[in-house]
């Protein structure tokens, strides 16, 4: 059998979201299935750290799709030829994006539909793409798999398809994240806010991120407590800061106080999820939600969404809040800088949650999913 993958978001150092759950998924996959070819398409120069074993044979073919355009060309004209060229059995898609035009079948993974709910948060161009052509890869698609209850049946209503169609497998986190030392800890203090207690924020800065509320409820929580020195620290990119962010930012009071570290490695994220005082993810729409899963397994309580996945994620290890209410949020904060009982319940709960979810779990769901496609062959 030959399984070719869609593998465009595998770039060297720039694995974020969708591209580490490729990762993940793809070297499960290749090493637990060595009696298989998996034919990696990639729209540029390819590092080897992706060629996961010797049953996977790299494609490199352009043009390299990151604009709507490109996404057409490549998905439309070159993917199906590449599929025909190597005789695919089957097509998988990590990042949903189909080829309309290819009679391999196609397994979809759409993590969740924000463009349907919150348009304005893409560009023009990009949403367009999105909701003109996802509900067609939707209906393309031979199978969808998705990572969250909420995300299936989210799918199933937007675009009308029956939810048997529709299988998850929850995302897992990196076996590296654990809790760090006492000394480990102290030392990441110095390094990202000179020994200051912080809380912690991790993802790319994205307007269903939620960055426009979170940096209001910590300016006001400050302003209401100036005795506590805790800052805030924001691990990702800027690739979605936009104008209302840089206002809000621009008219804190305690700007000096917000820590923009960019993107960091995965030790350094353990690092600095074990130091912190909480991890505060507060989106207004997320599909998983995998922070709060590292968060768990550095042992860090967690402010997060009264919303759409992550209560299902997060359980009874996270304290909830509105995402649209400011207030709920300061109040959240204040609770967990000052119950410590609150702190030991948080972290335990989150401990015991976190061991529902594994990359290994999310390999074994999505091989069913691909048995499921193939035997009908």
């Amino acid at each position: 059998m030959r399984i070719a993958v869609n593998t465009r978001l595998l770039i060297k150092n720039k694995l974020e979201g969708i591209g580490w759950f490729a990762y993940e998924v793809l070297k499960r996959l290749s090493r637990n299935h060595p009696q298989y070819e998996f034919i990696f398409i990639f729209d540029r120069p390819f590092s080897k750290d992706f060629i996961f074993d010797k049953n996977v044979h790299p494609v490199v073919a352009g043009p390299q799709a990151r604009h709507p355009f490109l996404f057409l060309l490549w998905f439309e004209l070159t993917v199906p030829r590449i599929l025909k060229k190597y005789k695919a059995d089957v097509f998988l898609s990590p990042d949903g994006y189909l080829s309309l035009k290819t009679k391999t079948p196609s397994i979809a993974v759409m993590h969740d539909l924000n463009f349907e709910h919150y348009p304005k948060d893409l560009p023009f161009l990009v949403r367009h793409y999105y909701k003109q052509m996802f509900p067609r890869f939707a209906k393309k698609a031979t199978k969808i798999v998705t990572v969250s209850e909420y995300s299936a049946t989210d799918i199933a209503k937007q675009y009308a398809i029956d939810k048997s169609k529709i299988s998850v497998a929850y995302n897992g986190a990196n076996e590296l994240f654990a809790p760090g030392t006492e000394a480990e800890k102290k030392d990441t203090r110095n390094q990202l806010t000179e020994g200051k207690p912080y809380l912690l924020f991790v993802g790319a800065l994205h307007p269903r991120k939620n960055i426009n509320n979170m940096l209001k409820a910590f300016d006001r929580y400050k302003s209401a407590n100036p005795e506590d020195s805790v800052k805030l620290v924001l691990a990702g990119e800027k690739m979605w800061w936009n104008k209302t962010m840089e206002s809000t930012f621009n008219s804190m009071q305690h700007k000096p106080d917000i820590i923009f570290s960019g993107r960091m490695n995965s030790e350094e994220l353990r690092k600095a999820y074990g130091a912190a005082e909480a991890l505060l993810y507060i989106s207004y729409f997320e599909g998983f939600g995998i922070p709060i899963i590292e968060a768990y397994r550095c042992h860090t309580p967690v402010i997060t969404s009264n919303v759409t996945s992550m209560p299902e994620v997060a359980g009874d290890g996270a304290l909830y809040v509105d995402p649209f209410d400011i207030e709920t949020i300061v109040m959240a904060i204040h609770k967990l800088r000052n119950d410590n009982e609150l702190r030991k319940q948080l972290v335990n709960a989150g401990i015991k949650k976190s061991k529902q979810f594994s990359w290994d779990y999310t390999a074994q769901n999505i091989w069913k999913t691909i048995q499921e496609v193939t035997s009908k062959l």
